[in-house]
């Protein structure tokens, strides 16, 4: 299996500005998540980044990045552009790997490209681990994806699904629902493999009323009719860094590192 592995990174932030560039033990954000996506099989790992900054830090480090438009709406147009700046063939595998996530598991990039290239049916994969608590089963902000039984998503909502009718049944607040064993929610992760033709064929696909309605970007690809394979992961992956507080988290790994 052979795949390359891309980073965009951009710089503004509401909530924690200029993001890419924070010092994490010595070095930008975005070089600590190029040093754990090169500990995956990735024959090769680039930055996509819209500022000059962000590519200087990459390229300081000794490693690839590469300048892209600053109009993309979201960073799956940017990886479009990035298949043709490379020239990447259309049966190529892309890994989308998140610039805000230094402590992302290598094991889990490379689990993600094998489902894409295991089956030629699929344009997409990402990945998923179970729910185990009411909190997150019912938190806006965690995604819940559903999937049959090929292992392809049918849905991803922030609404708790799926929903367990009888178990649910009662008039209890959620705060006192426990998650009855056979609901296998599963929390989706957000890292993706994509076949370049895809990527391709993505940057034309119009926006779907789901995805507006849900702010979920994956949901266009099942709108259109494409399908996404899901890799269940056997537990939750480390936390990104979008907060001063997830910032200071991860420094606090690196220190005892």
């Amino acid at each position: 299996m052979s795949f390359i592995a891309i980073i965009p990174a951009r710089l503004k932030s509401t909530r924690l500005p200029n993001k890419p560039l924070a010092d994490i033990g010595g070095q930008p954000m975005v070089v600590r998540v190029v040093e754990q996506a090169l500990k995956s099989q990735a024959a090769q790992v680039v930055v996509a980044t819209d500022e000059q900054a962000v590519l200087d830090a990459v390229t300081q480090a000794g490693y690839q990045g590469q300048l892209t438009r600053a109009d993309h709406p979201s960073g799956t147009d940017r990886l479009a552009e990035m298949v043709e700046l490379l020239q990447l063939p259309d049966e190529a595998i892309v890994v989308n790997v998140q610039g805000d996530e230094p402590l992302i598991d290598p094991a889990l990039i490379d689990a993600v490209a094998a489902q894409l290239a295991a089956n030629p049916a699929l344009a997409m994969a990402t990945a998923s681990h179970s729910i185990d608590n009411a909190e997150d089963f019912f938190n806006p902000n965690v995604v819940k994806v559903v999937c049959n039984a090929a292992a392809e998503a049918m849905y991803f909502s922030r609404a708790p699904i799926p929903w367990d009718r009888d178990s649910f049944a009662d008039d209890n607040s959620d705060e006192d629902w426990v998650l009855p064993a056979q609901l296998d929610a599963q929390r989706h992760i957000g890292l993706y493999a994509y076949r370049a033709g895809f990527l391709r064929a993505y940057a034309q696909l119009a926006a779907s009323r789901l995805e507006d309605i849900e702010k979920l970007e994956q949901l266009r690809v099942l709108w259109h009719g494409y399908k996404i394979g899901v890799y269940r992961a056997a537990q939750a992956p480390a936390a990104g860094v979008d907060t001063p507080e997830d910032l200071a988290r991860v420094r606090a790994v690196f220190a005892q590192a």
